[in-house]
């Protein structure tokens, strides 16, 4: 990662652990490891197969491949073990990640992928925006909703209305990919912040509430393994019966006054939207955030065996 993806921070060996032994929310992880004659790691391929309902016919791939051992047949006899694993856990769609004029890419388009969406990558650097003390682009809550904030799990008094919230993002742009719905509940809100908690990771979650008592609004910032100096943006989601109010900019601002308040080591954020989000990428432009990077979003369509 570190050769393909020059100035994006390389997982480190916990976040790795954390990977390898800490299960994914609605699904089970298949590991592969390619080794040379030595003996020692070559290539390593990752098979995360998705299980809950809606999604029972997805699997995600990641696969690496040491670039002093690239054009060596070792990407395809990976690839070709977890096709084989789809097909036994019946799979009818493997998608994938490559970074744009990538090895990645070319590899994924020589062996039958097709592209199905393209992701623009932001930075957000905090430290170019006003002083703390200067309002940023919008700090004035929008009439009839109030702001809510929590660390980690939701507290119990949100946690059914932030599952609905969570719905929301079944109408994210996912281009051509055959990405299926997820149904969001309190349980599960509450598996995802375990899940992340248990792999060492911050999640930050600030909400737009409104006085009705419904949750119109969230934004999620992962701080990984705890904290440093760039955050992750996760999930930003409005309501649809709650769009229009300048809501996603509003809550998004107040987690950028969170930051410096309580996480100061924190530098900048990333994020990244579909390229036709036209509306959430005008939001991340308008609050500072800058391209820097694209991903390209594979799938391959796997025939019934």
């Amino acid at each position: 990662m570190a050769h393909d993806l020059p100035g994006v921070p390389a997982p480190d060996p916990g976040q790795v652990h954390a990977q390898l032994t800490q299960p994914a929310l609605g699904s089970h992880r298949l590991i592969w490891l390619a080794t040379g004659a030595d003996g020692g790691p070559v290539g390593i391929a990752g098979l995360r197969v998705f299980t809950s309902p809606g999604q029972e016919h997805l699997s995600e791939l990641e696969l690496h491949v040491d670039p002093a051992h690239r054009r060596l047949g070792i990407g395809s006899l990976l690839l070709a073990e977890v096709v084989a694993a789809c097909h036994a856990e019946n799979r009818r769609s493997l998608i994938a990640a490559a970074a744009a004029d990538s090895p990645g890419e070319a590899f994924s388009e020589r062996r039958g992928f097709s592209r199905a969406l393209t992701l623009d990558h932001l930075l957000l650097r905090l430290d170019e925006l006003p002083d703390a003390d200067q309002p940023l682009t919008s700090d004035t809550a929008p009439p009839g909703y109030r702001l809510a904030g929590w660390t980690g799990t939701v507290p119990d008094e949100f946690a059914d209305a932030f599952a609905s919230a969570k719905t929301a993002m079944n109408d994210m742009p996912v281009g051509d990919m055959d990405y299926g719905s997820v149904a969001w509940d309190a349980d599960r809100v509450r598996a995802m912040a375990k899940v992340i908690a248990d792999r060492g990771d911050t999640l930050l979650t600030l909400a737009a509430v409104h006085d009705d008592g419904t949750m119109a609004g969230y934004t999620e910032v992962l701080l990984p393994q705890g904290s440093g100096p760039r955050a992750q943006q996760y999930d930003t989601a409005v309501v649809p019966a709650h769009r229009g109010h300048g809501l996603g900019v509003w809550v998004k601002t107040a987690m950028v006054r969170r930051l410096r308040a309580e996480h100061p080591d924190v530098v900048e954020i990333e994020t990244d939207n579909a390229e036709d989000n036209v509306h959430m990428l005008a939001v991340n432009h308008r609050l500072g955030y800058r391209s820097y990077r694209r991903t390209l979003e594979f799938q391959l369509d796997l025939p019934s065996a």
